[in-house]
Order: structure tokens, then C-alpha cells, then sequence
């Protein structure tokens, strides 16, 4: 008997996965272990092995395909078998198989040597309103006003595209002419901003006049790269962020002194064995931004647009580069941990981002409850957060640089001073109350009080 291979649910907070890979194809042998498919959730990646063994049958998607997760992705079963039924989406209670997902996912009665991987586009295939990525109303009214709303940030629940967000695109775009829309529609060309037919209108001379441009700067020295599917995440995640908040960003400087001190300790004391982590300055720094959260609570929140929900935890988020793009996993209940558990703690959530391992559920924008970004080691002086909605604020930690300092009694000299640049939602957090966190944060990292 035939059996279906489904996308797996990777985390609660995971709703689709793209597939990045499809390592067996339609007619291929498979055995128990290999891999069928490679997938990706926002920033992790994962590879699904068969559990059975068999001949591929059908694939109902290609790679690059965003799928929903617990849907019909392959199935594998005895060479020329029918395949009884279509690619279903198993419910998300019960785990039994629902309704049929796509009218192109081929019949029972097509053989076997019809189907191939890349039958079915899950972006305009009928997928319900739960899985697709636009509202119904969203789809019509980006195909009446010519948008493509596959390029919109959506501000709907979970990212999704939503009416308003297709109404605020056409604003900015000239309306379209008829011609132009049909262009649009046939060659998935994009309209400017402004068409030189009356009032801006968009025409179809002004689609023709773009595409020319670019095909005669065909042979000039550069080349379109298309973006990765991590880049489009982040992408719209940036985006979505800058367009639903009001976010200010403030610089302050703290002396490092006394950190610098603590470094060398921590250091001469994991050498000696005394403790079990390495200890480093951006630890110092998140110990002190935990307990400078505690002090104030209201910046340790999500705004959620009425309302504002307070976290009772610090759920502290680490900004970390990896070779796949950034990620931001959490560190939960941060504010339990003493200096040498919280390092330990970040360095592991920071190994498992750059393996590809970490729990998607940590990477989940909602799992922290604050963020703070280093870019310290890379000699950046000064920066702009953005922030990691719907969190109300994220802290940017700079490398640290000499500074004059008022000693006392006349005296000045140079000390080292670290960056910090301190961006928040004004919807949640005053400028005066963000001033004094981030004073706050600035006390905390010269008065450590911490021995080892």
C-alpha cells in the first residue's frame, strides 16, 4: 500500500516550510534513511528521510515552494501503483487526512510516469483562507488595482496580506491602464510609482519603456541574483517591522572599565577550571540589560496595538549571524540565571542557530520579550536597531572606543567606552522612559557587582 509523505510541523509557532531541495524524484528508488527532501521554517532547516521503502510515486510540489505544514508532499509505494485519493492536508487535531488542498494534484487514474515534482503552485492553487498567505478579499482587490501582492509586507495575523496592505500599495502606484494591467498579468512586470498618462496613470507604453531599459542594460556589468528564501524572510520581516511601528533609536556610552576588569577574571577563572563557561563581554552586557529590565517592566513587552502585554520573565533574544542569514533565537526565563548560566545558556543558542538545529519555537519573534544586537566585534561605532515586532525594543551593543572622561579634581583622560543605541516603539514606550532604561543599562555595566 502506497504511503504519503506530509511536511512535518517543526514547533507550535511554524505554519508552512519551504522546500529548499527534492533529492528524490518521481520513479526514483528509495530506501529506509534516505533523504527525500530538504525544507526549511523561518530560519532552520531540516531534512525528511524515508521511513519506508518503495518508488516514489508522486511529488506534488517543486523546490522553492512555500508549503503548509502537515500537507501531502510525496508518496511513496510499489512501482506502478495507483495512488489512491489526492494531496490532502492532515487536520491539525485529530491528525487524519481533510479534504482535498489543490485541484491540480493529479487523480487517482493518471499513471504513474504523468506526475512529476512541481505539479502543483501552492501560491494559486485553492488553498483554504487558513493556508494561504492573502485574505480572498486581499487576492481580488490586488488583481482588480493590478498589485502583486506576493510583494507586500502583510500586516494581517501572521504576516498574512490583508486588504488595507493591497489598498496602501495602490496609493502609492499610478492607476493602471487596461492594456498595462493585462502586461502585468502576462509578463509579471511591475507598475511605477507614477505612468505619464493623466493624473500618473500607469499606461502600457510605460511597462514597454521599463522593459526596454532593463533588456538594453542586459550586457552592462552586473547581474540580477535572485534572493534566497532566508533573504526573503528577513526581507519581509524588516520591512514589516519599520512599516507597523514607530521606532526612535537613542545613543548613549557607557564606561567599560569595570567590565573589561570582570573579562579578564572570568577568563583567568575558566582557565583555572573554577567555572565552566567563557565568559565574554557581550554576556556582561545582557546581564546587566536583564537587570536593567527588571527595573523597568514596561519595556520588557510586546505592543500589541490596543494593548500592551507586560512580560512577568525577561525572554531575552540574541541577534546571531549565520552563514544561512541572521537569526534571533530566545533564551527563556533569562532573568533565573546567574552570569555563568546565562553564558553558557547564549553560547548554546548561538551554536545551535549556526548547525541549523535550533528549535524554530525559539526563533519565533513572540518567544522573546526583548532583544539585544552585537555588532560590537565588528568595529561598528554606532547603529540602528530595528526592532524584532511585536517586542517594543531592541538593544544595539557597539565595539568599544576610547573616550575623554571628567576623573575628578581636574583630571581627564581616556577610557574605554562601549556604544549601546537603544531603539523603541513610541507606541509603547515614552522618550523619557527609554532614556532612563538605557541610563540604566549604562549603570548597571559600570557598577557589575560579580565575582568569581
Amino acid at each position: 500500500m502506497a504511503t504519503t509523505i506530509i511536511m512535518p510541523k517543526q514547533g507550535q509557532s511554524v505554519e508552512s516550510c519551504i522546500i529548499t531541495e527534492i533529492r528524490k524524484k518521481v520513479g526514483d528508488k528509495v530506501s529506509v534513511g534516505d533523504v527525500l527532501f530538504a525544507y526549511e521554517t523561518d530560519k532552520a532547516s531540516f531534512e525528511e528521510e524515508a521511513k519506508v521503502e518503495g518508488t516514489v510515486l508522486a511529488c506534488y510540489f517543486k523546490e522553492g515552494d512555500e508549503v503548509p505544514c502537515l500537507t501531502d508532499v510525496m508518496v511513496i509505494g510499489a512501482e506502478g501503483e495507483e495512488i489512491i485519493g489526492k494531496g490532502q492536508q492532515v487536520n491539525k487535531s485529530t491528525g487524519q487526512q481533510a479534504g482535498e488542498i489543490a485541484s491540480g494534484v493529479p487523480s487517482a487514474k493518471q499513471p504513474v510516469d504523468s506526475l512529476t515534482c512541481g505539479l502543483v503552485d501552492p501560491i494559486t492553487s485553492s488553498l483554504s483562507s487558513e493556508q494561504a498567505f492573502a485574505s480572498p478579499r486581499a487576492r481580488r482587490v490586488a488583481e482588480e488595482k493590478g498589485i502583486d501582492w506576493r510583494r507586500l509586507a502583510g500586516s494581517g495575523p501572521e504576516g498574512r496580506v490583508i486588504e488595507q496592505d493591497v489598498t496602501r500599495a495602490a496609493h502609492t502606484q499610478g492607476a493602471l491602464s487596461g492594456k498595462a494591467r493585462a502586461m502585468m498579468a502576462a509578463e509579471g512586470l511591475e507598475a511605477p510609482a507614477k505612468g505619464s498618462g493623466l493624473a500618473g496613470n500607469v499606461k502600457a507604453a510605460d511597462l514597454s519603456a521599463g522593459l526596454k531599459a532593463e533588456v538594453s542594460q542586459s550586457g552592462a556589468a552586473y547581474d540580477d541574483v535572485p534572493m534566497t528564501n532566508m533573504r526573503k524572510l528577513i526581507a519581509r520581516a524588516m520591512y514589516n517591522s519599520l512599516q507597523n511601528s514607530a521606532q526612535l533609536t537613542h545613543h548613549l556610552g557607557a564606561d567599560a572599565r569595570r567590565m573589561q576588569a570582570l573579562r579578564k577574571q572570568a577568563k583567568k577563572a575558566y582557565e583555572e577550571g573554577r567555572i565552566d563557561a567563557n565568559i565574554t563581554i557581550n554576556d556582561f552586557v545582557c546581564y546587566a540589560v536583564i537587570k536593567a529590565l527588571r527595573q523597568f517592566p514596561h519595556v520588557n513587552s510586546h505592543q500589541l496595538g490596543e494593548s500592551l502585554r507586560i512580560f512577568k520573565k525577561v525572554n531575552l533574544g540574541l541577534a546571531v549571524d549565520t552563514e544561512r542569514g541572521l537569526m534571533v533565537p530566545t533564551v527563556p526565563g533569562a532573568d533565573d540565571l546567574d552570569i555563568v548560566s546565562l553564558s553558557k545558556a547564549l553560547k548554546k543558542v548561538a551554536d545551535d542557530c549556526k548547525k541549523g538545529s535550533i528549535n524554530p519555537d525559539l526563533l519565533s519573534p513572540e518567544a522573546a520579550s526583548f532583544t539585544v544586537s552585537n555588532l560590537g566585534n565588528y568595529g561598528v561605532e554606532i547603529f540602528t536597531p530595528i526592532i524584532n515586532v511585536p517586542q517594543s525594543a531592541i538593544l544595539g551593543v557597539n565595539t568599544i572606543v576610547p573616550r575623554p572622561k571628567d576623573l575628578g579634581g581636574g583630571v581627564y583622560a581616556f577610557v574605554p567606552y562601549i556604544g549601546l543605541s537603544l531603539t523603541y516603539d513610541h507606541r509603547s514606550i515614552d522618550g523619557g522612559e527609554a532614556t532612563r532604561f538605557l541610563k540604566t543599562i549604562a549603570t548597571e555595566i559600570e557598577n557589575l557587582d560579580i565575582t568569581f
